[in-house]
This record gives structure tokens, sequence and C-alpha cells, in this order.
């Protein structure tokens, strides 16, 4: 949340939208919330920022979700905007293993935010490619759901709201 609302408010960008996607190709689906909860946390998590916008443009498409196909999604359904994508270093590293990644880097800026011991690789000075010094932190989702299955606290790692509702939900618990 602190890097969307860099992204949205120390940026071009007017707004981000939050694309919450029910298969990420990469990673295991039982590892995750169902998809409607997981839509629920980050609309908490938003709150009433008017800078940050909760998205389930993927839960209507094609499963597994590529970036690709959600972005010309995008692009189609809302003509007046102009979309980008935002990602942590750490991604851009593999971004030559996704889905017409050349594709992207054509018709998309790719704004990213730098990310601690990972290589950017070879996409770091690609023209479509923005760098991005945003607060550097070593807290991922996947740490905060390993913490919750380890009965270990997430106060102060998340919003005081998505706290309050994980804390009163079995959600990520063994």
């Amino acid at each position: 949340m602190i890097i969307a609302n860099y992204m949205a408010t120390q940026t071009d960008l007017k707004q981000v939208w939050l694309v919450v996607s029910p298969q990420n190709p990469l990673k295991k689906k039982n590892s995750l919330a169902r998809d409607y909860d997981r839509l629920h946390l980050v609309r908490l998590a938003i709150g009433d920022n008017l800078n940050l916008k909760a998205s389930n443009i993927e839960f209507d498409l094609p499963k597994p979700s590529y970036t690709i196909d959600t972005l010309t999604y995008l692009k189609e359904k809302h003509p007046a905007h102009e979309f980008v994508l935002i990602m942590g270093g750490d991604n851009l590293g593999t971004l030559h293993k996704w889905k017409n990644y050349e594709l992207i880097l054509e018709n998309f800026e790719v704004y990213v935010y730098k990310r601690p011991k990972y290589e950017l690789g070879t996409f770091e000075d690609h023209e479509s490619v923005k760098m991005f010094d945003a607060p550097l932190m070593e807290i991922s989702a996947s740490y905060i759901r390993r913490c919750i299955r380890e009965g270990l606290s997430v106060q102060y790692l998340v919003s005081e709201a998505v706290f309050e509702y994980l804390e009163a939900s079995s959600l990520y618990r063994k």
C-alpha cells in the first residue's frame, strides 16, 4: 500500500488500480485466499484513499491471468485512460519469462520500484521502463501470509482495518 500510494502521489500517475488476480500462473492457487476475500482485503486497505482503486477485472478473464491480456483488456474497456504496469525490480529481472513480454514493452510503460537484493536484468535501460526509488521495504505478501500461518502478529505490517479483519477471520491460518 505504501508503494501504491507512492506511485499515485509522487509520480505522474493520477490513480493506481490494484488488480486482484484470481490465478497468477507463477503461484500455487492453494496458497491464496479466495478471490473475493482478497478483493475485500484490498478494499479495506485502500479505505477512503481516492488515489487507489481495487479492481476485480481479472475475475471475468480466462484463467490463468496473464498481464498482457489484462493490460489489453483494460485498454479496450477504458480507452480514455492510459495504463502503465507497476512492478518491483524482482519482477523486472524475470520479465523475459512472461507471456508476450515484448508486447508489454512495446505498448505500455513499465514503472519499476527497486527492491533490495534483486538484479534488475536486461530491461533496466529499456525505453519503456521507468525506474523509481520508492520506499524500500523487505515486507512481502508471502511474508505476511507466513506470519499469519505461524501465529505471529502482522499488526503495523498491514492497515488497521486489514489487521482487525484478519484477526477475526481464519484466512491464511493452518
